[in-house]
């Protein structure tokens, strides 16, 4: 009769312990996560066409990556875990000129109203 319970009682435990596995993920804390260039769309407001590298990095800081082939274009990429919750990324590509002048923005921001200052 023992036996006969333990056959039921086995069955029950493993399908039980197997549905708690998102349960205990929930439970247990996982820091929040931050990678790369964090940027925010005011410091994206403060770049004009024509800026020279070193005034955009300033502004903005090191680019994340620059492509060995491609020195004028810069990555600003960043990525963000918090807890549970499904990873956020952001990504900014600054474009220069063959003399290093800034002339265009790409990716998740965009220019700012006075990105043509001063052109005519």
């Amino acid at each position: 009769m023992h036996f006969k319970k333990s056959l039921l009682t086995l069955p029950l435990a493993v399908s039980l312990l197997a549905g708690c596995s998102s349960i205990s993920d929930m439970l247990v804390y996982r820091i929040d996560i931050n990678q790369g260039n964090y940027v925010e769309q005011q410091a994206v407001n403060r770049l004009k066409f024509g800026m020279t590298k070193e005034q955009v990095r300033y502004v903005l800081g090191s680019p994340m990556l620059v492509e060995s082939g491609y020195p004028d274009t810069w990555y600003y990429i960043y990525h963000h875990v918090t807890g549970h919750q499904d990873p956020v990324q952001k990504n900014l590509i600054v474009d220069f000129d063959k003399d290093g002048g800034l002339i265009k923005i790409a990716g998740d921001f965009s220019n700012g109203d006075n990105f043509f200052e001063g052109l005519h």
